[in-house]
């Protein structure tokens, strides 16, 4: 899987199926020449996982990558290639275009331990998982993992060896390997990949699920200094994504001798300083999590509308411009759209599920917020398309269905949103 890319940079995630010597070649489509990376030994007890950071690499150039295991290279019936990140900045007025993918909610069945049925039939809860082809036909510079992107079921989320097994399952899936292995993944976590549902601060297993998480996904960056967690960002061309931890600092949801907080202020000021010395045209708020809901039946920010506030306030005080929110979570898809007395409004594109079960409940799907029209009950990923030349730049929100057809979309210029 490629994990995070950078200009003079890019990370490899490789897990083996048993302890092996492995390393990375590597090919610069533009000079020719194939570079090695160390060798690294995969070990039972890391779950056979191994992340490789490539640094020979140059600015916007294709690189073909093999893996080589024991000596051999390992033959796969999909393309292995990555596109570093260009140069832009002080260089005329053209601005690369941006694609950026975005989901949540992976389901990958697995007989044994699966919830049974009112007959006694064991039924799984994943569906068929061509919508990653479609994505991949996409060619977006970025996925971005909104949370739930494996489902912990009860034997897995009380033990390492567990966690590792279920987070394994998923990742060999065929169903996602051709997209994982092209383009660049980014993830934060939601409940069920970071313990049982709706878990919060209180989880005691919160530590190992951290541990499990970096494993598997390579990140830029984890957590806060001095703080555990996985919030991180990077950039991608003039849009600067900022991915949210919903989980580690949460409230235990039945205290109520406290303020509810979601994020935990070290958390919100980090993202508030992100924003406010950002200099993207767009800045992205990517978290499990649905920011701009007001149904109580839901899991997300409507259960800390303090901290909501709190947070929007400190983006209007501070005139950020070009934010917009992207979450999952809620196993359908909508547009969110909150308007801001005296500045521009607020968008929040919700992708969910990528091939988990649907939701279908009316009640549960009331958001005041919702942009009527957008509202789609069926598997789907998100779009975040940028173009356009220096300072007038657009912005598109895009639904699109497992079959790969747009749902809806949504167009917003850089001027709307300042």
């Amino acid at each position: 899987m490629v994990g995070h890319v950078d200009m003079r940079s890019a990370s490899i995630f490789v897990q083996t199926l048993k302890p092996s010597q492995v390393t990375i070649r590597y090919t610069d489509s533009t000079s020719g020449k194939t570079y090695s990376t160390p060798v690294h030994r995969s070990t039972d007890d890391q779950g056979n996982c191994l992340t490789f950071h490539l640094d020979s690499v140059e600015p916007g150039r294709t690189y073909r990558y093999s893996v080589v295991v024991d000596g051999s290279e390992v033959r796969l019936v999909f393309p292995t290639v990555f596109r570093s990140r260009p140069i832009w900045k002080y260089r005329g007025k053209t601005i690369p275009n941006v694609t950026i993918a975005l989901g949540s909610c992976h389901y990958v069945n697995e007989l044994g331990y699966e919830r049974l049925d009112s007959s006694g039939a064991e039924k799984g809860y994943g569906t068929p998982t061509e919508i990653f082809s479609s994505i991949l036909a996409r060619r977006p510079d970025a996925m971005l993992w909104l949370g739930d992107n494996v489902y912990m079921r009860e034997p897995d989320w009380g033990s390492r060896g567990g966690m590792l097994k279920r987070y394994s399952h998923t990742r060999a899936h065929d169903g996602s390997r051709a997209m994982f292995a092209s383009v660049p993944n980014y993830a934060t976590w939601d409940d069920h990949d970071y313990g049982p549902n709706d878990s919060d601060r209180s989880w005691w297993m919160k530590n190992t699920a951290l541990e499990v998480f970096k494993l598997f996904w390579p990140n830029p960056s984890y957590g806060l200094k001095g703080q555990e967690g996985i919030c991180t960002s990077m950039e991608i061309g003039d849009v600067q994504v900022f991915m949210l931890d919903d989980r580690w600092f949460r409230n235990a949801n039945d205290r109520i001798d406290q303020q509810r907080r979601i994020l935990g202020d070290a958390q919100l000021q980090w993202l508030i300083d992100g924003l406010a010395a950002s200099r993207a045209t767009f800045k992205v708020v990517a978290v499990g999590s649905q920011v701009l809901s007001d149904n109580k039946k839901r899991e997300g920010f409507e259960r800390s509308s303090f901290e909501r506030d709190e947070m929007i306030q400190a983006i209007t005080k501070n005139k950020i411009t070009g934010v917009v929110f992207a979450s999952g979570d809620v196993h359908f898809a909508e547009l969110s759209k909150l308007d801001r007395e005296g500045t521009y409004p607020l968008y929040e594109l919700t992708s969910s599920p990528l091939s988990a079960g649907l939701n279908t409940s009316q009640t549960y799907r009331m958001n005041t917020f919702n942009v009527p029209g957008t509202e789609y009950v069926g598997h789907n990923f998100g779009l975040i398309s940028v173009e356009g030349a220096r300072g007038a730049r657009t912005l598109t929100l895009r639904i699109v269905d497992a079959s790969g057809k747009d749902v809806w979309q949504q167009t917003v210029s850089e001027k709307d949103l300042r």
